[in-house]
């Protein structure tokens, strides 16, 4: 008798290990009868280490409607998203900036995973400003294809942000960066300063600059390239005094011109502020009927205030 019992052991613990075996080489079924799917995404078809950003999921049902078109099921902004779907079949779309990749699915009851191989590569911008790092939120950044020799022939990416991986099919692309600027005073907004009418200052904006930094780069399939864009700018403070050093006047309006005329800012107040690319300027003071002149230089991060005394080269105003 015991020999049959340690017989009849030996046979269950023999189906026990052979079931765990088993479970373990199986597909896991999903809770509930329906599917999980686990998506991931990568450059140049697979070969690289899984993206962790940038990535806008959708998942479509595969059956058309009524009018022709695929109806969308569920979407996700995760890098790598956990869907809890009805079995059936399914199009996964992933889209990575300007690239993108489908794929057709039939799902069952079952924990399942799948990678999307994207034929593309990505571009990470930053901004500098005497070799520092320029606040992302300071960036505006534009991306073109160039077309029939001209750099800025279709624009693709109008929105940019610096720091962010954008995802592009390979080839060759244009880069536009404008540094942004948040005035310091009021802004007196142009058709008022062309007619002469009075007009309510507009609030504080953020306003682009002249500061404008272009250039041309080659994105590679499965290649992530940094780009760095150098800026070379200062911020300006303008006061019109009565001797250098004195106390600003207040209600002063200034425009602010390139030497050959061209208007770049008007702003009104006893201080203003603005930014300026590196070059030579034209300051014109209005106060009190007259008109104040001066020029001034602008050095890459070199901030500082530039006095308009009004003692000098004072002539009155129209």
């Amino acid at each position: 008798m015991g020999a049959i019992l340690r017989i009849l052991a030996r046979a269950i613990v023999l189906v026990a290990i052979g079931m765990l075996i088993g479970a373990a080489h199986a597909d896991p079924a999903a809770p509930n009868g329906q599917a999980t799917l686990s998506l991931s995404a990568t450059l140049n078809g697979g070969a690289g280490a899984a993206l962790t950003g940038g990535l806008r999921w959708r998942v479509f049902g595969a059956q058309p409607d009524a009018v022709g078109a695929h109806p969308l099921i569920v979407e996700s902004a995760l890098a790598q998203p956990t869907l809890t779907l009805p079995p059936g079949d399914y199009v996964v779309h992933v889209a990575f900036g300007l690239a993108s990749a489908t794929r057709r699915l039939t799902l069952g009851p079952e924990v399942r995973s799948e990678q999307l191989g994207l034929s593309a590569g990505a571009i990470r911008i930053g901004g500098t400003l005497v070799d520092a790092p320029i606040d992302p939120s300071k960036l505006s950044l534009a991306i073109y294809v160039p077309e029939n020799r001209n750099p800025q022939g279709k624009l693709v990416y109008a929105r940019a942000k610096a720091g962010d991986i954008i995802g592009l099919p390979e080839g060759s692309y244009h880069i536009v960066s404008t540094y942004l600027d948040t005035v310091g005073g009021r802004f007196v907004p142009t058709f008022a300063a062309n007619t002469g009418k009075s007009a309510a200052p507009a609030p504080p904006a953020i306003l682009p600059t002249n500061s404008i930094v272009n250039a041309d780069i080659k994105v590679p399939s499965g290649k992530l390239v940094d780009v760095t864009l150098r800026h070379r700018c200062a911020t300006l403070t303008l006061k019109l005094v009565n001797k250098q050093g004195a106390e600003a006047l207040a209600n002063t309006t200034f425009t602010v011109l390139t030497p050959g005329g061209d208007v770049i800012r008007e702003l009104v107040g006893a201080f203003p502020s603005l930014v300026l690319a590196e070059g030579e300027y034209v300051v014109i003071a209005r106060h009190d009927a007259k008109t104040y002149q001066s020029t001034f230089e602008v050095q890459s991060g070199l901030d500082h205030d530039v006095e308009v005394v009004a003692e000098e080269a004072a002539k009155e105003g129209p």
